[in-house]
This record gives C-alpha cells, structure tokens and sequence, in this order.
C-alpha cells in the first residue's frame, strides 16, 4: 500500500463555504496547498444521488466534510454514499467530518413505541465503511457511545470564551451565564468557568414540543449582561422568551452564544424582532441569505478549530489540546 503523504478532503453539498474555508486554514498550516478532492455529488431527475470522484483516493487519508443538517436525509445520504465511493476506491481511512450531527435529539426512548435514531443513524455510518467521526457539541454526550469507531467531539466553548472576552472585554465583571435549561447546566458551566463568571438558570416547563408553558429564573441576573449558552437553536422560541424573562428580571443586556444555528421557520424573524442584543452562531450549518443579514445576528468560524483537529487526526496527536485556551488563542488570533 502506498504511503499515505497528504490528508484529502472531500466534500458533499451541505456546506462548501465551510469545507473551502478548512481547506484554506490547512493550507496556511500546512504551508502548501491543500484543495478539495475533485468530485460530483449531483441527483438523477428522481432525486436519486450519484457520487463520482475524479481524483485517484487508493491508499489516501479521507476527510468527508459533511454536516447532516436541513435537508438532513439528503445530505445524510450524500455522506453514505460519498464514504461507499471513496471505500470501493480503495482509500485507506475515511473520517466523516461533521460538524452538525443531524438526529441527535433523538438519543432515548422519550416515550413509547418511538425510535432511538441517533443509534440507527450511527449504525448507518459504521457500516458505510467510516472508521472514524470529527464532530461538534453533540447533542447528547452519549451519542459517541452510539458508535463502534472512534468519535471526536470538539466543543464551541473555548471559541466562545475567546470571542467573549474580546467582545466584553471593557465589562466582564458584569457578565452572568445563563443555562436556558436545566439539561445544559454542565455546558453552560464550562464557559463560565472558563471565563471566570457567575452561573444563573433559566427553568423551563413544557407542555407540548415546541412551547413553553412556565420560566423561571434561578439566581440573581439584576444589572448583568446575561449571555444564554445553548448547542442547537431550532425555531428560537425558547430563546427569546428566556431573553424576555432575563430582562423583566433586571438584566442589562441579553445576549446568546449558540453552537449550531438550525434557525428553521419563524426563528430569524423571532430573534430580529427580540429583545436580545445578539444572536452568535458558528458555521457548522451554512447560514441562509436571512441569517447573513440579520442585523442581530453573527457567525463565527469553525475552519480553524476543524483544520487543526484533522492535521492532529491525520498525525495521531491530540484531538483534545484543542479544549484549551492556550493552545487554541493562537489558532483564532486575528479572527474573533
């Protein structure tokens, strides 16, 4: 077999920007070029997805940059699909890059007679001849344990706790967490631990999905500026009630640092019209032409951290060094 020289990246049609975007932060690193692989992923007139790849991938290092996000059946299927291509080529490895895990909300058995499609979906991966999953903030930590193969989870927080303390860099003494749930307590807790401020929770009861019934505040947020801490925003209902909530209970200011920003339906109207100073989101979902010019709304870069990750993956370093400010400041210096 030959000797595998270069990690290749290859990308389906969920997130260019973002794949030519890690290209580029490889090629900076790397200080040679590193491109995308020359291929199509293109349908038939019934939908049906065909793969075909240009570049010859026997004895290669694959990268599939692919997050499942909206269309998530489509662009799930392109991932299988595009991982059969690159297995019957003959590449050595094949990691699937995806920094939106689609189906991760449904990691349990809520209730009766439903699925539990984040293990079927995983089941999906393995046998599509992936041996290893980069992904980001997953909904559920137990998701990795879904798999059979390794899976790196990279966090949002530390790229969070950078931009916060540039953005609030003048008044960080006024800063206050704030969890929107009692379920993403401990993510709400590592940032605030890594930027050194106090913790609050905003108790929410549900009637039904999708609505709130009641809110609650638990701890002080008088005269803060309060910054809600999440890893998915869906329809942003949730959201700008907890950022109504925070104020009628004497916050300053309101602002929300969201891993994923899913923004379906009525969300991008919702936050615009809100009484949250900001909304800001990474690139692990390709934002609409709506998101990009929200006023309220910004996105900050994913490339770096995923660039670093994959050269780290492709050497056999440490994934993990990149939980930790000191090691990943340099990477965004200049960026955030």
């Amino acid at each position: 077999m030959p000797s595998i020289d270069e990690p290749k990246l290859i990308s389906g049609n969920a997130n260019m920007p973002l794949a030519k975007a890690i290209a580029r932060r490889m090629t900076m690193y790397r200080g040679m070029s590193v491109g995308l692989v020359d291929a199509r992923v293109e349908r038939f007139n019934d939908q049906e997805i065909f793969v075909e790849v240009y570049e010859n991938v026997r004895g290669e290092d694959m990268f599939i940059i692919q997050p499942t996000s909206n269309p998530a059946n489509d662009n799930l299927m392109e991932l299988l699909i595009m991982s059969d291509a690159l297995r019957r080529s003959s590449a050595a490895r094949i990691t699937a890059v995806i920094p939106y895990f689609g189906y991760a909300r449904q990691d349990r058995r809520s209730k009766a007679r439903t699925p539990i499609s984040a293990k079927l979906v995983a089941n999906m991966i393995v046998e599509a001849g992936i041996e290893r999953v980069l992904t980001m903030d997953l909904h559920a930590a137990q998701i990795q344990g879904f798999f059979d193969i390794p899976v790196d989870n990279l966090y949002a927080s530390p790229i969070f706790a950078l931009d916060i303390m540039e953005q609030f860099k003048d008044g960080m003494s006024d800063i206050m967490i704030v969890s929107p749930d009692v379920g993403g307590v401990a993510r709400a807790r590592e940032l605030a631990k890594r930027i050194n401020a106090p913790l609050s929770i905003v108790d929410k009861r549900r009637e039904k999905p999708g609505e709130v019934a009641e809110m609650t505040v638990i701890g002080d947020v008088t005269g803060k500026k309060c910054i809600i801490v999440d890893d998915i925003c869906d329809t942003a209902g949730t959201l700008c009630k907890a950022a109504e909530v925070l104020m009628q209970h004497g916050a300053t200011e309101v602002h929300s640092y969201i891993t994923h920003g899913v923004l379906s339906g009525p969300a991008v109207e919702r936050i615009t019209k809100s009484v949250m100073k900001s909304l800001v989101i990474t690139d692990s979902i390709q934002a609409t032409d709506a998101v990009s010019s929200a006023k309220n709304i910004r996105i900050v870069p994913t490339a770096p951290m995923f660039a670093q990750a994959i050269l780290n993956i492709w050497n056999g370093t440490s994934v993990s060094s990149l939980f930790e400010t000191e090691t990943l400041g340099p990477i965004y210096e200049g960026i955030l």
